[in-house]
C-alpha cells in the first residue's frame, strides 16, 4: 500500500509482504516497512509471527526498538517467559535497560529470582540500580507500579533555567505535561504545567507559578486507591511520595488504565468463582485447575442441600407434587440474591456505599426484596392454579417464593457488607457462592413450610 507522508511517498507493507521479507532476509527492506507502522501494528505484528521469525526479527531490530514494542503491546503473564527465552541474554538486558523502569519491573515480576538477578547482573549499573529500587516495593502498591523517569525542578528557580533542566530530561521522561517543584530537601511543594511554564517570562521564579496545592498518594498506597484518586481528579499523572514528602516518582494515567483492567479482572474471577482469569486459557487442564476449587466447595454445598431434601423425604412422599416446584423457588431466590450481590460489590468498588450508607443499602434491599418476592408470588400463585388447579399448593409456593427472595436479597447484600467490614474482599462472595448458600435457604423455607401446612394440602 502508498501513503502520502508529507510531500512524499511511503510504501506501507501488510503483514503478509513483512513475513515474506523476512523470510527472504532483506534487512534493509524488512526495517524500513517495519519501522513505518504504528508501534502498536508494530506490537500486534511481533506478537502473531512465528518464533522462528522472530528470532529473525532480533538480528534486525535493536534493543531500543524492540523495547518500545514490549512496552506497547499486551502480553499474557505466561508468554513473557516464552519470548524472553528466544532472545540472547544480553540482549534481552539490554532491552529492559531501554524499557521504562515500571514497565521493566512489570515484566521481571513474572520471571524466577535467578532469572531476575541474571538479567540485572548484564544490564547497565545505572539501569540495573533503578530497577532494583522498584522491585522492592510490594506488589500492587503505588510504589510497585511508578515510575523514576520525571522532571523535577527546584522552586527558586527562573523558568529560563527551569526550560533547560526540561529539556534534558524530557528524552528519558514518561510525561513532560507536569513539572514538579521541590525545596532544598528534595520535598514535593508545588507543580507546573507545561503550559504555565511556557507562557511565563523567562526571569519568573517557579514558586511564583507553581500550584502549590499539590495532591500526592504514599509510596505505599493500594494501586486501586491510586486509579480511583485518577479518575476523580481527571490527572494525567500523580507523584509517588514518602512520609517526609520527597518525591520518589510518578504514576501516569496509561499505567492507572492496566490497573482499573487488573482490578476488574480480579473481581469479575471472584465474582464467577474463578480463582484467576488474568491470562487467557489455552488448554483445558489449565482452565480446569483454576475452576475446580471453588467448584469442589460448592459441590459440598449442594450435597447440603441433597441431605435437606432427604430429610422431608416423608413430606414429599405425600405430596409428591411438592418436588416439581424447588428448581423454581431455588432457582429465583439465587437470582434474587445475585441481584443484589452484584449491587452491593460495586456499590464498595466505586466507594458510592460510604460507612453511614450501608444501613440504608441493607433497608432498600430489604424493601426491594419484600416488593419483587410479593409480585412473584402473587404471579406463581396464579400461574399453578391455571396450571393444576391447586390454589393452597399454589399459596404455599407463592408464601415459598415470597420468603425465600426477601432472604435471598438481604443475605445477597449482607454479606458482601459483612465481609468488606472484616477486611476480606467482598468480589469473594461471588455469584455460585451466593445462589448455592440461597438454594440451600430457599429449600430449607419451601419444604419447612409445607411440612407445617402439609395437612391441608
Amino acid at each position: 500500500m502508498v501513503e502520502k507522508v508529507g510531500n512524499h511517498e511511503e510504501i506501507i507493507y501488510d503483514e503478509e509482504q513483512l513475513i515474506e521479507i523476512l523470510l527472504n532476509k532483506d534487512i534493509e527492506l524488512f526495517r524500513t516497512g517495519f519501522l513505518a507502522l504504528h508501534p502498536y501494528d508494530r506490537a500486534s505484528f511481533y506478537k502473531k509471527v512465528e518464533p522462528e521469525l522472530r528470532k529473525i526479527m532480533y538480528y534486525y531490530l535493536s534493543p531500543k526498538e524492540l523495547a518500545e514494542i514490549f512496552e506497547l503491546t499486551e502480553i499474557d503473564d505466561n508468554d513473557y517467559k516464552k519470548f524472553l527465552q528466544e532472545m540472547d541474554s544480553k540482549y534481552a538486558a539490554d532491552m529492559f535497560s531501554y524499557m521504562f523502569a515500571d514497565n521493566a519491573v512489570d515484566v521481571l515480576n513474572e520471571l524466577d529470582k535467578a532469572q531476575v538477578v541474571s538479567y540485572l547482573t548484564l544490564m547497565n549499573q545505572e539501569a540495573a540500580t533503578e530497577i532494583k529500587a522498584l522491585l522492592h516495593y510490594e506488589e500492587f502498591t503505588a510504589g510497585s507500579i511508578m515510575t523514576t523517569e520525571f522532571v523535577v525542578v527546584p522552586q527558586n528557580s527562573t523558568v529560563r533555567s527551569a526550560m533547560t533542566i526540561l529539556r534534558n530530561a524530557a528524552p528519558n521522561a514518561e510525561t513532560i505535561y507536569y513539572i514538579f517543584v521541590v525545596d532544598e530537601d528534595e520535598r514535593l511543594t508545588g507543580v507546573v504545567s507545561l503550559r504555565d511554564l511556557i507562557i511565563a517570562h523567562e526571569d519568573t521564579l517557579i514558586i511564583s507559578i507553581m500550584n502549590d496545592r499539590v495532591v500526592s498518594v504514599l509510596v505505599s498506597e493500594d494501586q486501586e486507591e491510586v486509579a480511583r484518586m485518577i479518575k476523580d481528579y481527571n490527572f494525567l499523572a500523580v507523584p509517588v511520595v514518602d512520609f517526609q514528602q520527597h518525591i520518589l516518582g510518578i504514576i501516569t494515567v496509561d499505567d492507572i488504565l492496566d490497573v482499573i483492567e487488573e482490578e476488574a479482572s480480579d473481581d469479575y474471577s471472584k465474582f464467577a468463582g474463578v480463582s484467576d482469569m488474568s491470562t487467557f486459557d489455552k488448554n483445558s487442564l489449565s482452565a480446569a485447575k483454576k475452576r475446580l476449587p471453588w467448584l469442589l466447595i460448592l459441590l459440598v454445598l449442594g450435597m447440603l442441600t441433597a441431605n435437606l431434601i432427604g430429610a422431608f423425604e416423608a413430606t414429599i412422599e405425600k405430596v409428591a407434587l411438592l418436588a416439581a416446584f424447588i428448581p423454581l423457588i431455588a432457582g429465583t431466590a439465587g437470582n434474587s440474591g445475585t441481584q443484589a450481590l452484584a449491587v452491593a460489590v460495586r456499590g464498595i468498588a466505586t466507594k458510592d456505599i460510604e460507612e453511614e450508607s450501608k444501613v440504608k443499602l441493607l433497608f432498600r434491599e430489604a424493601g426491594t426484596g419484600l416488593i419483587t418476592g410479593f409480585i412473584c408470588a402473587i404471579f406463581v400463585v396464579g400461574l399453578i392454579y391455571v396450571w393444576k388447579q391447586e390454589f393452597l399448593l399454589g399459596l404455599l409456593v407463592g408464601a415459598a417464593i415470597f420468603v425465600s427472595i426477601f432472604v435471598a436479597t438481604i443475605s445477597g447484600s449482607f454479606i458482601p457488607l459483612f465481609m468488606h467490614k472484616m477486611g476480606v474482599d467482598p468480589a469473594v462472595a461471588s455469584g455460585p457462592f451466593i445462589t448455592t448458600l440461597n438454594d440451600l435457604l430457599s429449600t430449607l423455607i419451601y419444604l419447612g413450610l409445607a411440612t407445617t401446612f402439609i395437612s391441608g394440602l
